[in-house]
């Protein structure tokens, strides 16, 4: 590296032993305490039925899937397998979305199949692809954060979103470690937080930048580490000569003199952890920022060193597993590219096809609803998931579904896209069927049925089991039981990245889970997988160049900024929060926060309605006044379908590598609307 820079016993510990297996440590939230009640709700998906305008006629499981059937086929016929569209969800288990990946791939032959954790997890994948060479949530265990005596938390609101991971940071802090929250909101994480920074939204590339170059110029960083182990730091410390303190201090709205002691008690510290999330991943931006964040970790030697690390906190139940075995457009099973000759030659021969039969990439999420608009696909199969609530640009997609030829869903319960939908097949849920999981740690846990499935339900796997035999591809979809399809996924996911082959049930059935890599029976699992080497050609992690001042230019028109999330009480688009009699109590309905003296401003008190207005459309909210938000900052809850969905007015806008929309950073127009019933 040559280059010129100047340079007594806790309850919480008994908890632990009690549920080993357990990210949360037997722990659960409000959404787990009440999990249950869902399940048995009068609105429940519990026969198939088929739709025909606004006839809708209940049917017995065999006309339902000879109907979806041959829906599908006649597309093939007309228009070609590609013409068919497949898109899952980040709560399928391991062995459910294994085989959705294998039934869009086998059965329809379609290249176009996606999931909608491209809408949560796409750029923290993409940025640890590039810059580690494997996209694993967390390079470390999770009991590693409460050991660690810095843990920078960016764009993560974890006591809603993950309220039973807090305890780690709670850990830690009762050990003395600092803990600096980075949100334009003073979330209840940032209250537990040693300090929390109100960063101006947009800002967070340019403040790790900051730190970065201050580290780098001041000498801060791990040399040995740094010249072992990565590569391109020379290319980063010449990038990052103007991204000074000072340069950075109106963009962030983080004072320099601050970003500066920031700096160096962070490069300081004996250990540190770095966790990102969606507030700083679904934005234009996003990629950059993750690796941004890897750089500022990288320079300080935190991955691959006991108890440091870096991690991206994963956004659903499973979010890990479902994209490492073949639900993305790019992917096949074992997080292996679907371009890659030996990777399809690895493949077929477990799926017993040839090589050639594998299409290729495809359309992403929302690139498959911009390829029904143009007539490219013509019928779509959605398997646990909201869409038409979920996208952005909700209007716009809602045209798009009611184009389809055939729309197929399968869910729990009534929503926005089943509304649409010509076929819908009634869901088991997480009560019902066994499989596995795999956790942001990489860990992979068993999940046993507990309760009974209703008489006319059928399991996931079952269900594309039963409508590949009347596609005519049965023979490759002959399965049993979760455990015989765990076992192929094994297989193919042999000598990949995410190595399952040396996991099977009676082993997870009998401890805590596994950590992936794990190559072979009696291997112990790979809880670190970056302590010797990172997952690149050379070995070494990238350390990367990004930023660029054009980013922060600020929207005249729309002088304010919207970011959307969660609150604790709901999750995603509420399809099963919405039906937990406690959850909707405490919170009913979506609502628009704002500072105080922005409401004041406009003229309007707690629950009057204002409209919020974007490039692509509107929605009328009640206020919440709350001094929590940076002025000229506003959110609203995502958990809400129709006239309350606020991703009706958040545009389209996918970042150009992860295809990620961006949530997080929406200019807006906000007016106070008349009397009540009158329009805004």
């Amino acid at each position: 590296m040559q280059c010129s820079i100047h340079v007594s016993e806790d309850p919480t510990a008994r908890t632990a032993r009690a549920h080993p297996g357990s990210a949360g440590r037997g722990k659960v939230c409000a959404k787990g305490i009440h999990a249950p009640e869902h399940t048995g709700h009068h609105e429940r998906i519990l026969f198939p039925f088929l739709r025909d305008g606004e006839q809708v006629r209940l049917v017995e499981w065999e006309e339902a899937l000879c109907t979806a059937a041959g829906l599908i086929r006649r597309t093939i016929a007309q228009y070609g397998p590609s013409a068919v569209g497949v898109y899952g969800g980040g709560s399928l288990t391991n062995e459910a979305a294994y085989l959705l990946g294998k039934f869009a791939r086998v059965a329809i032959r379609t290249p176009n199949v996606d999931y909608n954790g491209r809408y949560c997890m796409s750029s923290a994948a993409a940025a640890q692809n590039l810059v580690l060479g494997l996209d694993r949530g967390l390079t470390a265990p999770l009991t590693d954060i409460a050991r660690c005596a810095w843990i920078w938390v960016f764009g993560s609101n974890l006591a809603e979103c993950q309220p039973t991971l807090v305890q780690y940071l709670l850990e830690a802090k009762a050990q003395g470690a600092t803990i600096v929250v980075v949100d334009p909101r003073r979330t209840r994480t940032a209250d537990l937080a040693t300090e929390h920074l109100a960063i101006r939204p947009r800002g967070d590339l340019a403040f790790v930048n900051a730190l970065c170059r201050e580290i780098i110029y001041n000498g801060w960083f791990d040399r040995d580490y740094v010249e072992r182990r990565t590569s391109g730091f020379c290319e980063l410390a010449a990038h990052l000569e103007p991204w000074t303190a000072e340069a950075v201090e109106g963009i962030t709205g983080i004072q320099s003199e601050r970003i500066r002691e920031l700096s160096r008690a962070f490069a300081q510290a004996p250990s540190a952890f770095i966790l990102t999330a969606r507030g700083v991943e679904q934005r234009p931006d996003g990629v950059e920022t993750v690796i941004a964040c890897l750089n500022l970790a990288l320079l300080t030697g935190r991955v691959g060193q006991e108890p440091s690390g870096f991690g991206c906190v994963t956004g659903q139940m499973n979010g890990q597993g479902v994209r490492e075995h073949g639900l993305k457009a790019d992917q096949l099973p074992g997080y292996r590219l679907i371009d890659d000759p030996v990777a399809r030659a690895h493949i077929a021969s477990v799926w017993n096809i040839n090589p050639g039969d594998i299409p290729s990439r495809g359309l992403t999420a929302y690139e498959m609803f911009e390829a029904i608009h143009r007539g490219e696909i013509r019928a779509l199969f959605v398997m646990a998931s909201n869409p038409v609530t979920s996208s952005p640009h909700a209007a716009r997609v809602r045209e798009a579904f009611a184009k389809l030829d055939a729309l197929i869903a399968v869910d729990l319960f009534p929503t926005d896209t089943t509304r649409l939908a010509h076929v819908v097949l009634p869901a088991a849920s997480f009560l019902e069927q066994e499989g596995t999981l795999t956790n942001l740690e990489g860990r992979v846990t068993y999940r046993p049925q507990v309760r009974e499935l209703p008489r006319h339900v059928r399991e996931d796997w079952r269900i594309l089991c039963d409508l590949a035999e009347r596609l005519g591809a049965g023979r490759y979809f002959s399965y049993t039981s979760p455990e015989e399809i765990f076992a192929e996924l094994a297989r193919a996911s042999a000598g990949g990245k995410a190595d399952y082959s040396g996991i099977d049930y009676p082993l997870l059935k009998s401890g805590e889970g596994v950590y992936w890599p794990c190559p072979s029976r009696g291997h112990p699992g790979t809880p670190r997988p970056f302590s010797e080497r990172f997952f690149t050609p050379d070995g070494r992690a990238r350390l990367m160049s990004v930023g660029t001042w054009e980013v922060f230019v600020t929207h005249q028109e729309r002088p304010w900024m919207l970011t959307t999330g969660r609150v604790v009480e709901h999750y995603l688009t509420g399809v099963q929060t919405r039906r937990t009699t406690r959850l909707v109590e405490r919170v009913p309905h979506a609502f628009l926060e704002m500072h105080p003296d922005d409401a004041l401003e406009l003229g309007v008190a707690d629950g009057e309605r204002v409209e919020v207005i974007s490039d692509v459309g509107s929605v009328v909210l009640p206020v919440r006044r709350s001094s929590r938000l940076r002025r000229r900052t506003v959110f609203v809850p995502m958990h809400w379908e129709g006239g309350e969905n606020v991703n009706r007015i958040v545009p389209a806008i996918l970042h150009k590598i992860s295809k990620i929309p961006n949530f997080k950073s929406i200019p807006v127009t906000i007016r106070k609307c008349k009397e009540e019933g009158e329009p805004c």
